[in-house]
C-alpha cells in the first residue's frame, strides 16, 4: 500500500526559509523573481509599503482610465476658471479690493493648473509603458521631481487659502487699516513669498531631512509617511502639523467675517433709512453682498481642502504614534484624496462664479416666466379692440418729477 504525499501548507515564513535557500544558490534569478512578486503584488512586506518603494513594473490592478479621467477634467476646469477670471477682472478693473483677492484666486487657480499638467503626464505614461516612476531613472530622479511637485503644490494651495483668509478678515474686520495699507501691491509681495517658503521646505529632502519614496501601484510618490530614520520621520510629522495649523487659522478668519458680516447686517438693517450712511459706506467698501459671495468661494474651497487633505495627516500622525503597519490600499486612497483637490477648486469656482449663477438663474426664471407672460400678453391684445389701442403718453406728474430730478442732479 503506497503512502500519499502529504500537502505542506506554504506560510510566509516557509517562503522566507525558501528564499534565503535559493539566495545561496541563485542570488541573481531568486533577486529577480522577488522583484517581480513585490511589482505584481504577490508578496506582502507591512513596513515602509516596500511593496512597492523599489518595484519596477507597474501593478495590474491600476485604473489607468480613473487617472486620465481626472486629468482631462483638471484641465479643462482650471482653463474655464481662468477664462471667469480674466473676464471679471476687465469688467472690474477699478476696484483694487477686489482685484487682490482675485490675484490670489488666479494664483490658487494657476497652481491647480500646473499640478495637473506638471504630474498627471507622469502617471499616464506609468500607466502606457508598464514602468514605475522609479524604473523611469536609475537614479529614483523622476520619483523625487514627483514627490516634490506634489508637497510643493499642496503646500502652495494652502498657504495661499490663507493668504485668501487673512485678506478677507482684515477687508472686514479692519476697514480703515485695510483700505489705508492692503494694496494689489501686496498681493505682489505676498505670492512670491508663498512660492518661496514652500520651495525651500520641500527642497529639505534633497538635503537630507526627509525623503521621497514611491508607492502602490507604482504611480505615487509622496513624503515617505512611514519611514525607519528619526529625521525623516520629524519631516513628515512637520509638513502635516504645518498644514494643521494652517487649516485652524483658515477656519478662524472665516469664523471672524462670518461674525462681522452678521454685525454689518445688522448695522445695515438699523441704518436703512439714512441714505447718506448708505452711500458713504458703498463708496468706501464692499458691499455685504459682494463680502458673502467671497466667503462663500473661500469657505468651499477650505472645506474642500480639509476633506482632501485631512486622511494625508491623519495618516501620518497614526504613523508617528508608533504603528509599524503599512497598508498599501490606505496609502493610495489617501494620495488620491490629495490629488483630487487641485480637480475640485477650478468647479467650485466656475459653479460659484455669481455671473453663472446670475446666468443659470435667469435662464430658469426666463424659460418659466416668458411663456407665461407672451400669453398673457397675447390674450391682452385679443380682448381689446384696435380703436382702443392709444400710443403711450407719459403724464405730466411724471413729466414734472424727472425735470425735478435732474435739476438736483445738476446742482
Amino acid at each position: 500500500m503506497g503512502h500519499k504525499k502529504r500537502s505542506v501548507r506554504q506560510t510566509p515564513f516557509s517562503d522566507l526559509s525558501r528564499h534565503r535557500r535559493e539566495l545561496k544558490s541563485d542570488p541573481p534569478s531568486v533577486l529577480k523573481k522577488f522583484r517581480d512578486n513585490l511589482s505584481t503584488g504577490k508578496v506582502e512586506m507591512g513596513f515602509e509599503n516596500g511593496n512597492c518603494s523599489n518595484s519596477q513594473s507597474v501593478e495590474q490592478n491600476g485604473r489607468p482610465e480613473i487617472s486620465a479621467m481626472m486629468f482631462a477634467m483638471g484641465v479643462l476646469g482650471n482653463l474655464i476658471a481662468l477664462i471667469l477670471l480674466e473676464v471679471r477682472r476687465r469688467k472690474e478693473r477699478n476696484r483694487q479690493r477686489q482685484s487682490l483677492f482675485h490675484l490670489l484666486v488666479t494664483t490658487l487657480v494657476i497652481t491647480d493648473l500646473m499640478g495637473t499638467c506638471l504630474v498627471s503626464p507622469l502617471v499616464q505614461t506609468a500607466y502606457i509603458t508598464n514602468t514605475t516612476l522609479v524604473g523611469m531613472s536609475e537614479s529614483r530622479g523622476v520619483c523625487e521631481y514627483f514627490g516634490f511637485a506634489m508637497t510643493f503644490l499642496s503646500l502652495v494651495t494652502l498657504s495661499t487659502l490663507l493668504a485668501m483668509a487673512l485678506d478677507r478678515c482684515l477687508s472686514i474686520g479692519y476697514p480703515y487699516y485695510y483700505n489705508r495699507h492692503i494694496t494689489k501691491r501686496c498681493g505682489y509681495i505676498t505670492i512670491p513669498c508663498i512660492h518661496l517658503a514652500c520651495l525651500l521646505f520641500c527642497l529639505m529632502p534633497f538635503a537630507g531631512f526627509g525623503r521621497y519614496m514611491q508607492y502602490c501601484p507604482g504611480t505615487w510618490c509622496f513624503i515617505a509617511m512611514n519611514p525607519k530614520e528619526l529625521e525623516d520621520r520629524v519631516y513628515a510629522n512637520v509638513y502635516a502639523t504645518v498644514m494643521l495649523l494652517i487649516i485652524i487659522i483658515i477656519v478662524a478668519c472665516n469664523c471672524f467675517v462670518v461674525y462681522n458680516l452678521v454685525l454689518m447686517y445688522r448695522r445695515r438693517k438699523v441704518n436703512r433709512g439714512s441714505v447718506q450712511t448708505r452711500s458713504k459706506r458703498d463708496r468706501r467698501y464692499f458691499s455685504w453682498a459682494e463680502e458673502v459671495e467671497h466667503l462663500i468661494l473661500l469657505v468651499f474651497m477650505t472645506v474642500i481642502f480639509v476633506i482632501c487633505s485631512l486622511p494625508l495627516m491623519i495618516r501620518v500622525f497614526i504613523y508617528s504614534m508608533g504603528n509599524p503597519g503599512t497598508n498599501k490600499r490606505t496609502d493610495l486612497i489617501v494620495l488620491r484624496f490629495m490629488s483630487v483637490n487641485s480637480i475640485f477648486d477650478p468647479w467650485v469656482f466656475i459653479i460659484l462664479n455669481p455671473s453663472v449663477l446670475r446666468f443659470l438663474w435667469g435662464a430658469l426664471c426666463k424659460s418659466t416666466i416668458m411663456p407665461a407672460r407672451n400669453s398673457l400678453f397675447k390674450s391682452s391684445i385679443s380682448k381689446t379692440p384696435v380703436g382702443q389701442i392709444e400710443p403711450y403718453q407719459p403724464s405730466t406728474a411724471l413729466v414734472e418729477n424727472t425735470y425735478l430730478n435732474k435739476t438736483v442732479q445738476m446742482k
